[in-house]
């Protein structure tokens, strides 16, 4: 397996113990704080809650603290000493624009409860790591004020943020860091840079113009692998599970896959399993059941926070793109054909298109989308061999592990030089 050179990082901070604060605090018993990006769909939740469960494993006199926006944290498993501060939700708009997910007319009321629970939160919780997800500043900025408190105070914290492995095309990438001023603040405040994938498949730090200050603090750590279960046999027609993640916009992938599907001669048989997702509108769930409630050999399924055995019962899935889907599909091993979507941000897009040349799945772009294109993909997919484990690193939480390590000894160090 190819493990892609990393930067090495360098201790950026020196920060002074809190008054009465125990020299070795940090590396016996650390406090970790997760704050989640988390305007769209379930990705940003998901993997936090997987970092979470795995730093509280390593470490089982932890105290682990989530803040998050995420209306769906509440359907996933919390891991052990871990708790959540839930803000008002924000939702994604345009690229770089957020407005209020429920409180619509409320938008500039809970961008200012935002700030405010966030700032009390970190500074009260007064964590030894705190891992922010994808945005540098957060959303809109609200994380600026904390970070610059943290290090004002001169409180001992190491401070990382983690970025999946593609964010969007590079341009439009470089200019959202540029306007939110992502970069500086990374080489402000932040001791390292972990992104969630290979160098091999996308060099983030190259191609969204990391300067130097900020490619020191940078470490690739691979892809996250996941638990898979052991795929069952089972006698019958081969099975097909189809699952659009939070299903927000999964609607057109679904409705074309059982048109698809309704079109196939009586010969060709399938079972399908169809997974809404939490966020798929009401509507879209009720016109589709209503055209397509009756096919034989479908089941529908609301929503299921864990799809391990589902994956475990898959022949092929028929999924978008997004990153944690993706890592899920690696882990198992599965074949798949990947419907990415393009819009606001072509992060899937780019995804599906590297990992298909890699021959890691099949895909269709998004303009091609028809019944008939998608279920010949599948078929195809059906009809090919079993993949070999994938050429891919997927040693992403190991290395995760390794990094937490690093940084909670070396802030113990610090703070125990400067208490002599």
């Amino acid at each position: 397996m190819h493990h892609p050179s990393t930067g090495v990082a360098r201790p950026s901070h020196r920060a002074a113990p809190l008054s009465g604060a125990p020299a070795a605090a940090a590396a016996a018993a650390p406090k970790i704080l997760l704050y989640s990006h988390d305007t769209f769909g379930l990705g940003n939740i998901r993997r936090t809650l997987l970092l979470a469960e795995t730093l509280s494993a390593d470490y089982p006199r932890a105290s682990l603290l989530i803040v998050t926006g995420s209306p769906m944290i509440h359907a996933f498993r919390i891991p052990e000493r871990t708790d959540y501060i839930k803000l008002p939700c924000l939702d994604r708009h345009a690229a770089d624009r957020y407005g209020a997910a429920f409180l619509t007319r409320r938008t500039a009321e809970v961008v200012d409860i935002r700030r405010g629970v966030l700032e009390q939160a970190i500074l009260g919780f007064a964590p030894h790591l705190m891992i922010v997800d994808k945005r540098a500043g957060g959303i809109d900025g609200e994380l600026i004020e904390p970070l610059r408190a943290l290090r004002r105070r001169r409180m001992p914290v190491k401070i990382v943020l983690g970025i999946r492995d593609i964010i969007d095309e590079p341009t439009p990438t470089r200019d959202s860091f540029k306007r939110a001023r992502d970069l500086a603040t990374i080489a402000r405040y932040y001791d390292e840079v972990w992104i969630y994938g290979s160098r091999a498949i996308f060099d983030a730090a190259r191609e969204y113009a990391f300067p130097p200050d900020v490619c020191e603090k940078t470490r690739f750590c691979g892809y996250l692998q996941r638990p898979a279960a052991r795929a069952r046999p089972h006698d019958g027609p081969p099975r097909a599970l189809v699952t659009t993640g939070g299903g927000g916009d999964g609607t057109d992938l679904i409705e074309t896959y059982l048109e698809g599907l309704l079109a196939l001669p009586r010969s060709v048989a399938l079972r399908t399993t169809v997974v809404f997702g939490p966020q798929m509108p009401i509507e879209s769930r009720s016109r589709i059941l209503s055209r397509y409630g009756n096919i034989g050999d479908v089941t529908f399924v609301e929503f299921e926070p864990d799809l391990t055995a589902r994956y475990a019962e898959a022949d092929v899935v028929v999924s978008m793109a997004g990153y944690n889907t993706v890592c899920e599909l690696l882990s198992f091993g599965l074949r798949a054909v990947l419907v990415p979507r393009c819009n606001p941000v072509r992060e899937q897009l780019l995804r599906a298109r590297l990992l298909a040349a890699r021959g890691l799945f099949e895909f269709v772009e998004p303009a091609d989308l028809g019944p008939a294109m998608l279920m010949d993909k599948v078929l195809g997919v059906l009809k090919s061999p079993p993949p070999g484990p994938p050429a891919i690193d997927l040693d992403g939480l190991p290395r995760i592990r390794q990094r937490a390590h690093a940084l909670l000894e070396d802030l113990d160090r610090c703070c125990a030089a400067q208490s002599r």
